[in-house]
């Protein structure tokens, strides 16, 4: 018996050298069907023919990696130049990982032998599929015929390579900081016109700042509306845009590598390999911004932004505030003192030369400073004013002031601008002309985030021959479990598959376990939408079907039990216009909700990006009404969706209209209809009716309103909290009354076309429009009694 354990072991051993002779050997040709390259192997990796990039495991923290591309001859982690990566936001274990290129022909990447937490979503029948790597940088999935079926040029990461497309389907987004190389805050990409642009996309904010948007876009040298939206930075150092940007690095025609990258403090730039004494190394030799100041969220909120080229880029709290996190300019600073004072106990101190760029609650012309102060004296919220000169087309040369409630982008400027900073007196009295809590960043940039670590357990040494002992009894003793384990579960199998087939026979709606959604999301990678409480992910679930995963962030008395009874109620909930439930998850602190996966995405998206005609809008108008009529007077239990919006309107792939986010608004017995108290308000601002505001009981017309408000976005185009006009804000319900009061009164005018949104396509009715206003404005009625029912406004919108 133990000779049959020692020949055992050994053939392990000379198996296992074989299979490592073999992977080495297939890496001068690539990764072929069935293979893997792993992690704990250093040696396993992709070279292209040139011999310039690299691809393999790239350390990314203590224990974690990530799947990537580099340049070659750079061996040390620390001083690799990584031009693309696969899991830049879910760094995989130290050990038992790999990348496999399954015999379906889908490359995927496993953390620690048990998830796949990366792939290409690829398949392929072809026996000549090869991942390779090309001498451009290019990592390529190659069906052997000359036809490439996954290339990793169509998914930069911040990096941009020459002769790689960049289009409207890609971005380039920054890293987190310098040891951080998770998804930071800045992107380049091309927007809805066609402009190629940086933004700063925060959790709290997101503004443009490159091209400057104070400037339209031909002062900007900007071309909009192009049909193809296309850029490349080719290998003589050029870069031309479809939008008319175009520019030559400052080493252009030399025979030098170059790359493109979005860089953690918010600029793209362009970099060439030169060759010095020491090795290669990056040099700039182009940037998009000259002002590193003005780039947006760099020094966060309430602090300023200086620089010179001595000290370089310098980040310093105004008066009054302190640093959150030194280490973390970008974390801006916060308020020391309470910003609610009486008119007599606040002041204001002035930074000469001094803007912050944008979040102007109000703007004022030709007001003098002392008016300025009056304004924001009176205001709680406000922080400061903006106060400088600029030039009126009927004035000419005029004041104005900007009333601020946030301080963000903060920076010096060169001409006679001022900003007002309000204070408590006993602030402003010690205040001595200077900032103060200055933390510079120019030369060693702050670890952000905690850098990864992945531990493992360590087994004591082993003299060899104890190792070969104990190897052999797991060896034995695995082999008695698993004859019982064979024996046992071939006797039930049959009947286990019988009372599975007859489960999922009975009813697609099931209990999904968390590790299965997981798996079915690949670890929620896909995010497709959010809200207060939840985020939606896309899914393939084991049946192949597409899914919208809605992982909510339920609170601790909101138990199981009544979760479930919700969950109960919403699969018997059946309608064409309602989006269907497969299934819901309940297991420890996870609750999440499987919906059918909805191709056209919200009516929110459609409006905003202008894909809809008017023949469409109406039959989501009646489609959306038909499903909350349901919900209110033909469902088993009488159903309250609290919040319809366009963003829960979602349209399928003949953009029909299905109602979402009703399975878990609120439900009540028929019988005690009269009793609704609600603990919260509910519902989104703009959309909510009355009753909330004034603690009236809830029923099934607050629902009606919010409709109401809907209908009037969909036909004005405009959004419902207010509408910029010459007199100040007006709300969106307000105005459309008045225009509907002002232009009835002379019918030579007809006040459709003065609210119908002019970049909705497609001919309509006049007649249709205006009976689909005057529905809009009964349902939007302050008195809830002088709204009707949904049932009673699909009726009419059936005669419309």
């Amino acid at each position: 018996m133990a000779k049959s354990f020692l020949l055992l072991f050994l053939l392990t051993i000379i198996s296992s050298s074989s299979s490592s002779s073999s992977s080495s050997s297939l890496l001068s040709h690539g990764l072929t069907r069935g293979s893997s390259l792993s992690v704990e192997n250093k040696d396993e990796l992709l070279v292209s023919p040139n011999g310039l990039f690299t691809a393999g495991f790239h350390e990314i923290g203590e224990n974690a990696y990530a799947f990537a591309v580099w340049f070659s001859g750079e061996h040390t982690t620390e001083n690799r130049t990584v031009v693309w990566m696969a899991n830049r936001d879910a760094p995989i274990n130290g050990r038992r990982s790999k990348l496999s290129l399954r015999k379906d022909g889908n490359l995927v990447l496993i953390d620690a032998g048990r998830h796949v937490i990366w792939s290409t979503d690829t398949k392929s029948t072809s026996s000549s599929l090869r991942l390779q790597l090309r001498n451009t940088g290019n990592l390529v999935l190659d069906d052997g015929r000359g036809r490439t079926v996954w290339e990793s040029f169509d998914y930069p990461t911040d990096t941009l390579l020459p002769n790689q497309p960049f289009t409207k389907n890609t971005k380039l987004v920054s890293s987190r900081s310098r040891t951080n190389c998770s998804s930071g805050f800045y992107k380049m990409f091309f927007d809805a016109d066609g402009i190629l642009r940086l933004i700063y996309d925060a959790l709290e904010t997101t503004t443009i700042y490159w091209p400057h948007p104070s400037s339209l876009s031909w002062e900007a040298g900007r071309l909009q509306y192009m049909y193809n939206r296309r850029a490349i930075l080719d290998s003589d150092g050029r870069f031309n845009s479809s939008d008319g940007w175009k520019f030559q690095s400052a080493d252009f025609g030399m025979a030098r590598q170059r790359i493109m990258r979005m860089d953690v403090d918010g600029n793209v730039r362009v970099y060439s390999l030169v060759e010095h004494e020491s090795g290669m190394k990056l040099e700039v030799q182009w940037q998009a911004m000259s002002q590193p100041c003005k780039i947006h969220g760099i020094c966060g909120p309430n602090s300023l932004c200086t620089y010179s080229r001595d000290s370089g880029r310098e980040c310093r709290c105004l008066p009054g505030y302190t640093m959150v996190n030194p280490r973390d300019p970008s974390s801006g600073c916060e308020l020391q003192f309470n910003t609610t004072c009486l008119q007599d106990e606040c002041d204001f101190i002035e930074l000469r030369h001094v803007e912050f760029y944008g979040y102007d609650v109000r703007l004022h012309a030709n007001y003098t400073i002392d008016d300025c102060k009056w304004d924001c004296l009176r205001d709680n919220a406000c922080l400061g004013f903006q106060y400088g000169y600029g030039l009126n087309q009927n004035l000419g040369i005029s004041t104005y002031c900007c009333i601020k409630t946030w301080l963000q982008n903060g920076y010096e400027l060169g001409h006679d601008h001022s900003m007002y900073i309000k204070l408590p007196k006993r602030l402003v009295s010690s205040f001595k002309q200077k900032t103060v809590g200055k933390s510079s960043f120019a030369d060693c940039p702050p670890t952000l985030l905690t850098t990864i670590t992945r531990s493992y357990e360590q087994n004591n040494d082993i003299k060899p021959l104890g190792f070969i002992m104990v190897f052999g009894c797991v060896i034995g003793f695995i082999e008695i479990v698993c004859i019982v384990v064979y024996w046992y579960f071939s006797t039930k199998r049959l009947s286990k598959i019988d009372r599975i087939s007859y489960f999922l026979a009975a009813t697609t709606f099931r209990k999904f376990t968390y590790s299965e959604l997981k798996k079915a999301s690949c670890n929620f990678r896909d995010e497709i939408g959010r809200g207060g409480a939840s985020i939606v992910y896309k899914g393939r679930l084991s049946d192949n079907r597409i899914a919208a995963i809605k992982r909510l962030n339920v609170t601790s008395h909101h138990g199981e039990a009544e979760f479930q009874a919700e969950i109960s109620t919403i699969w018997r909930v059946n309608h064409m216009n309602l989006i269907e439930t497969w299934g819901y998850c309940a297991e420890g602190k996870h609750r999440l909700v499987v919906y059918e996966y909805m191709e056209n995405g919200s009516l929110a998206e459609n409006l905003k990006n202008g894909k809809l005609d008017w023949v469409t809008l109406l039959d989501i108008a009646t489609g959306t009404a038909k499903g909350l009529a349901y919900l209110h007077e033909e469902s088993l239990e009488w159903v309250l969706h609290c919040d319809v919006k366009p963003h829960n309107i979602l349209l399928d792939a003949n953009y029909s209209p299905k109602v979402a986010d009703f399975g878990l608004s609120r439900l009540f017995d028929r019988s005690d209809i009269g009793h609704s108290n609600f603990s919260m308000i509910r519902g989104t601002r703009g959309y909510m009716a009355p009753e909330w505001v004034f603690n009236l009981p809830i029923t099934s017309k607050v629902d009606v309103f919010s409709y109401g408000v809907v209908v009037l976005e969909m036909i004005t185009g405009l959004s419902p909290l207010s509408k910029n006009q010459a007199n100040g804000e007006v709300e969106l319900i307000e105005w459309v009354r008045s225009r509907v009061r002002e232009l009835d009164r002379n019918r030579m005018e007809c006040w459709v076309e003065k609210i119908v949104d002019p970049s909705i396509s497609g001919k309509y009715d006049r007649t249709v429009i205006e009976n689909l206003v005057r529905i809009a404005l009964q349902c939007v009625e302050e008195d809830r009694e002088a709204r009707p029912s949904m049932s009673q406004v699909v009726s009419m919108l059936l005669h419309v």
